[in-house]
């Protein structure tokens, strides 16, 4: 399985530790998601910024629907918009092949080839339900969140 991580702080008052561990992970800026394997070496990675980020374990189902909206070949183009030609697999072949990478090698999104390792994604329509600078075992978004995916879908 893989999670699903995103920060959810900005970028002042961060710790040097914590701005090391989060360019590791590709979150160097607010409101920017990634996949990372489900493994004990990213969830210690994880345990340490609990404060500035949440995460949740997500199905293939949501992988997919997600690298179709907010998968990037370069900084201002989509996946999506990618151009499909003779010689160019379909976009929707492209990302099957991706999520079927990220699924069976349990690698970071750095080792997939034309995609990358971030996805940029909007303030939620609707606001947070919750407390954003509290842990999700206060009533908060940050930590382990079970609820990250309905909010990220309102981020897409």
């Amino acid at each position: 399985m893989v999670y699903l991580v995103v920060r959810m702080k900005g970028t002042v008052n961060i710790p040097n530790w914590a701005e090391v561990t989060l360019e590791n992970l590709h979150l160097q800026k607010k409101f920017r998601a990634t996949l990372v394997p489900e493994n004990a070496h990213t969830l210690g990675m994880l345990r340490k910024i609990k404060e500035i980020v949440a995460w949740t374990s997500v199905e293939e189902g949501f992988i997919k629907e997600f690298i179709e909206k907010k998968g990037r070949v370069s900084y201002s183009k989509l996946l999506s918009a990618q151009e499909t030609g003779p010689e160019n697999k379909s976009t929707s072949e492209s990302i099957n092949t991706i999520v079927t990478e990220i699924l069976k090698n349990e690698s970071f999104l750095t080792k997939i080839g034309g995609l990358k390792p971030w996805f940029a994604l909007n303030p939620p329509k609707g606001g947070f339900k919750k407390k954003s600078k509290l842990l999700h075992s206060q009533n908060g978004i940050l930590g382990e969140n079970k609820d990250l995916v309905d909010i990220v879908r309102r981020m897409m």
